[in-house]
């Protein structure tokens, strides 16, 4: 029997959310993937949809009424040219989500370089425990809900809106196909230098996502965004809401009444909204916190009682999510794959605690990384942390070791998962605070690391 929806790169956060979508609507729904691993692969598996391995050609045997391919497959892909040759059907999964679940809905878009699975997902979970019944598409697994994305009975629709390209047959970004009331615009630097030549080209994409929200909606803004602030002055024609920490002039203030970002106090044009308290780490977190409110406010949600909402949200796996602690040793998975977000994760880590040693073990994987587009720009992002461990694969396109040279003695450079796990186990100590941080699979390293401590404890 033909699946009605096969979905090419399934196993990535945001096609594994179009399944849940697709299945939820009632379709039939497989899909392939190059990579398997959690935890995309465990709620595909919970959902009940097929998976199949690699991407060959008889995975749509027989034909699927629709393919949505990802962006990670491109021209010559095995199952892309077949897909082509036979004439099949096909589509992004943008333009699926823009075209099948969007119309009709009150759209809230989060943008942005750093920070979107996470504002996207309070966003959500404080709509939702405010009686609206939001649906959501979040490119990441919450805690807070069993799955990555739902339909949702009321009229709000989450979205994470991404800058990266659609399809290897649509260049454009991905938020372009949204048509979002209220788009929030997080902060902005460059990336994705694979397809970006600079950040003037990521502003003129983000422009084309300013010009589609309409008069009638709102533009919730980091007012302490340079980057931002250009995007606008290329023309707006939405009500804009500033937001920020620092900056009398903002439309939402937050006060941070805790250095490690667990107790803000919060302002709407003067007026004090109130206090509440947060479960994240960091200044950034704050600020993703004070967006999202700001975001549900313009949808109809009363602010105060999302301020004080914002205590019992539970997180998004991968983010400074805590694998597990043994012998005292704090083992923690992160995303952070961007010197900026690599420094304010470390960061806030620290304002928690305090002197205790941080180790930040990370693997180059995105295109940006490998290409070596941030390496000049990562030993300051490593300040926060008492040692540096790298993953340096043969593949990588730069010499890590020289790259990140100035980081001295705290630098640790392994070619392997493994050989790197062994270095780890020899250093660690009582009291250690550990980061793994890719946005890929890392070869499971923070729970093989978690359990070869358990291991050699026994």
């Amino acid at each position: 029997m033909s699946a009605d929806l096969h979905i090419l790169g399934i196993c990535g956060t945001f096609m594994g959310g179009l399944a849940a979508l697709g299945r939820e609507k009632g379709l039939a729904v497989a899909g392939c993937d190059r990579e398997v691993y959690p935890p995309m692969s465990t709620q595909l598996a919970e959902l009940g949809i097929a998976l199949a391995e690699g991407y060959l050609p008889q995975h749509i045997d027989p034909p699927p009424r629709l393919t949505l391919v990802g962006n990670a497959l491109s021209r010559g892909n095995p199952i892309v040219e077949a897909l082509l040759d036979r004439r099949l059907p096909y589509a992004s999964g943008p333009q699926w989500l823009g075209e099948t679940v969007l119309p009709g809905r009150r759209v809230l878009a989060v943008a942005g370089t750093h920070g979107k699975t996470t504002t996207t997902t309070i966003a959500a979970f404080l709509l939702d425990r405010l009686g609206l019944a939001p649906g959501f598409l979040i490119g990441g697994v919450p805690h807070d809900f069993p799955f990555s994305a739902r339909l949702g009975t009321g009229a709000p629709f989450v979205v994470e809106a991404d800058e990266y390209d659609t399809a290897f047959f649509d260049k454009r970004s991905k938020f372009l196909h949204y048509r979002p009331e209220v788009a929030i615009l997080n902060n902005l630097e460059f990336d994705h230098a694979d397809i970006f030549p600079d950040l003037a080209a990521i502003q003129r994409q983000f422009h084309h996502l300013v010009r589609t929200v309409p008069g009638n909606g709102r533009l919730i803004v980091n007012g302490e965004d340079a980057a931002l602030a250009e995007v606008l002055a290329m023309g707006c024609w939405t009500p804009v809401d500033r937001f920020g920490l620092d900056g009398a002039d903002l439309d939402w203030r937050g006060e941070l009444l805790e250095a490690d970002g667990s107790h803000l106090r919060l302002w709407h044009r003067g007026v004090l909204i109130g206090e509440g308290t947060s479960p994240l780490l960091g200044r950034h977190n704050a600020m993703n916190a004070i967006a999202a409110i700001a975001a549900c406010a313009a949808l109809g949600a009363d602010p105060a009682r999302a301020l004080q909402a914002l205590a019992q949200f539970g997180g998004v796996r991968r983010r400074m999510d805590l694998v597990g602690v043994a012998g005292d040793i704090h083992v923690f998975d992160d995303f952070a794959h961007h010197p900026t977000a690599i420094a304010t994760t470390l960061a806030g880590l620290r304002t928690r605690v305090g002197g205790a040693r941080i180790l930040a073990v990370m693997e180059p994987r995105s295109n940006s990384m490998r290409q070596g587009a941030h390496a000049a720009a990562l030993p300051h992002a490593f300040g926060a942390a008492d040692e540096v461990h790298v993953l340096a694969r043969p593949e990588l396109r730069w010499d890590a070791q020289s790259a990140l040279g100035t980081v001295g003695e705290r630098l640790h450079v392994a070619p392997s998962v493994d050989a790197l796990l062994a270095g780890l186990l020899d250093r660690v100590q009582a009291g250690d605070h550990l980061v793994f941080m890719s946005n890929g699979g890392f070869e499971g390293a923070s729970r093989r690391f978690l359990a070869a401590l358990a291991e050699k404890a026994a």
